[in-house]
């Protein structure tokens, strides 16, 4: 039997190997100029592989491990168990944009980063176009329009015209130099028209897909207990978010009468709505400026601490991005690399947008709400926690976490801001308590729909009616949420989970004052972005 160590670099190669966008993303530069083998046998071979890996993990004994060995193989294990799931349901039969991803963020992530000299940089991306067209064509054969749903051809079909767009046209610009400038813009073509034939092949597709994105409640709460350590399934997850969404409500209710004497809410945040920036450039600046003010507040206040050398660059959205993501986002730098600069993505709209789609796009990111989702990207949200999770000495914390410990804190984040006093404006802490409502309508949405018992176009009205949401933000989040079964509901579960470990974890240190909750930051975060159940695990260790 190897030891643990020896079976996690041969699982950690193997998975570097079967996908090396993720490989260099993480930093591991060797893995740049290749692109994920997308083929029907590979992703048999994974199904086996998978299987193979879980047996072997299964048959390691406890007590020959260590503390952090123990929460790394359960990890693990959790991860592998995620993946089978979902296996007999053919994500990669269903999801024409899994033909487009590793492409675009693999060739995109290169230079965001930039790990390497120029001249290498322009290689490796030229390399990884050469083989754009070869995944596309995976996705012609692999697809089957009686399993693709109708609703994500769009959204597949505007990522690919954004991704020709990026490659042909902005993508040589990132070097000055005129030779890798014409290597970047003949590879680029080629790969622009690719993708244009792959659009083309989604129209012809349009009359005959009829797929369900329904992943149906026994896989959901399957995921939920054995990949997030829950101890719940769906259906008592939606009365969860049901009853959090009431709780919500009654504080929007207090805000609103407050603000403006009336118990309307919803239409109190229209209203606020309505103060927005009028451009995209000024919503960046406004993120930015927020972004600056949490971060001297952490540092005032002592509710953190920070790693040397970390910054966050808020930035527009990459353009490929854009047809399929209308809320911020968040890239961290890669953990196996000396690189501490995060980059906060703030929503700009897609090209061709209609000046009143801008202006709704733009509404979604009002000036009230900004500070809440510069807390929840950047300080002590995403960017400070990964940051943090770099110092971790495991390589699988590394590569795997879960959306419910990782959005789950950055929604705690803007909870614990909150209660710390940073919203000094009432228009900012309501806006807070929305971020958090819109958190719980996402849970009641995501279940129902994945259990069968909300239509696409129900869902929608349910996030227009009950949110601040506008029509064209709602009809992105929806499809995503069709798309991603389970990550929208991690947010407000990941974030309740936190409150509770957190009491634990003043209980165990019997104290809760502002040494023991800096601890509890540190220490939870540092951990890395586990499953809750092996969170609290380690981070209750370290409360003495």
């Amino acid at each position: 039997m190897p030891s643990f160590a020896e079976l996690t670099t041969e699982f950690l190669d193997a998975e570097f190997a079967d996908s090396p966008v993720r490989a260099s993303g993480l930093g591991l530069t060797e893995y740049d100029e290749q692109l994920d083998d997308l083929s029907e046998s590979a992703f048999e071979r994974r199904s086996t592989t998978d299987t193979q890996w879980l047996q072997r993990y299964r048959a390691v004994a406890e007590g020959s491990l260590s503390f952090d060995e123990q929460i790394d193989r359960d990890l693990v294990i959790s991860i592998l168990r995620g993946r089978q799931i979902v296996d007999d349901f053919e994500v990669w039969r269903r999801q024409p944009d899994a033909y487009l991803n590793p492409g675009m963020s693999g060739i995109f992530s290169l230079f965001l980063h930039r790990l390497r000299p120029m001249d290498e940089l322009v290689d490796a991306a030229v390399a990884r176009m050469k083989l754009i067209p070869g995944n596309l064509e995976d996705g012609r054969r692999n697809l089957r329009p009686e399993m693709v749903p109708a609703i994500f051809l769009e959204r597949a079909a505007n990522q690919a015209r954004a991704g020709a767009r990026y490659v042909r046209e902005i993508l040589p610009a990132q070097t000055d130099e005129d030779a890798q400038r014409a290597k970047l813009a003949d590879a680029g073509e080629a790969a622009a028209s690719a993708y244009e034939g792959y659009v083309a092949f989604l129209e012809e597709m349009r009359p005959d897909a009829r797929g369900d994105y329904q992943l149906g409640e026994e896989r959901y709460s399957a995921l939920l207990r054995q990949k997030e350590l829950l101890g719940f399934g769906a259906r008592e997850l939606r009365e969860k978010g049901q009853r959090a969404y009431d709780e919500l409500a009654l504080e929007l209710t207090r805000c609103a009468r407050e603000l403006r004497g009336t118990d309307d809410w919803k239409r109190v945040l229209d209203e606020l709505n309505e103060d927005h920036p009028r451009t995209p450039e000024e919503m960046r600046i406004g993120y930015e400026d927020w972004t600056e003010r949490a971060r001297v507040f952490l540092r005032e206040q002592k509710l953190v601490s920070f790693p040397d050398g970390e910054e966050c660059a808020v930035v527009p959205s990459p353009p490929f991005q854009r047809p399929v993501l209308a809320v911020a986002s968040y890239m961290q730098p890669p953990p196996f690399s000396d690189k501490m600069l995060g980059h906060f993505f703030v929503p700009f709209p897609p090209d061709g947008a209609s000046e009143d789609e801008i202006q709704k796009r733009l509404a979604s990111n009002s000036y009230p709400g900004i500070p809440t989702t510069a807390v929840h990207e950047a300080y002590p949200g995403h960017h400070w926690h990964l940051v943090m999770s770099k110092a971790n000495p495991s390589r699988l914390r590394q590569v795997y976490r879960t959306p419910y410990f990782s959005e789950g804190w950055a929604l705690y984040a803007e909870r614990m801001m909150r209660e710390q006093g940073f919203f000094t404006d009432l228009r900012h802490e309501m806006n807070q308590y929305e971020a958090t409502i819109f958190r719980a309508a996402r849970i009641v949405v995501d279940t129902s729909l994945h259990m069968g018992e909300m239509t696409w176009d129900e869902a929608v009205t349910f996030m227009t009616t009950k949110t601040g949401l506008t029509e064209p933000t709602a009809k992105a989040e929806v499809t995503r949420y069709c798309a991603w079964p389970t990550q929208a509901s991690s947010y407000l579960t990941g974030c309740l989970e936190i409150v509770r470990i957190r009491e634990a974890f003043f209980a165990k240190r019997g104290s809760s004052d502002t040494d023991a909750l800096r601890a509890f930051h540190d220490g939870i975060t540092s951990s890395g972005g586990l499953p809750i159940a092996l969170a609290e695990r380690a981070v209750l260790a370290t409360a003495y």
